[in-house]
């Protein structure tokens, strides 16, 4: 009989498979939406939209989007206690972190 996932899985050193798991985390929390982000934290669309100073259907339809200015998103993310952090990365330097993107004029 054949060995399953689990059971390959299951054979590997320690260190291997914790390697594995934090990998499979971050693939799974790279493609989150904001719905499940906002879900995540116990929040109905009432509440962002209570937060945001918008209607409960514009929180569903931005919620939708593909596409979004940063300074919604960044309303968006901070509306639920977060903070919007946007990093360049660069073969061959360190990352840039762009701090003031999407923040509108000074």
């Amino acid at each position: 009989m054949g060995r399953n996932v689990n059971d390959i899985i299951a054979a590997l050193p320690a260190d291997r498979r914790a390697r594995i798991e934090k990998r499979g985390q971050e693939l799974i929390n790279e493609h989150e939406t904001l719905e499940d982000i906002r879900k995540s934290l116990g929040l109905t669309q009432d509440d962002l939209a209570s937060e945001l100073n918008i209607n409960q259907q514009n929180v569903s339809k931005l919620e939708k989007r593909s596409d979004l200015k940063l300074s919604t998103l960044r309303g968006y993310i901070e509306s639920m206690g977060g903070e919007l952090d946007i990093i360049a990365s660069f073969p061959d330097r360190q990352p840039v972190s762009l701090n003031r993107i999407g923040q509108g004029q000074e």
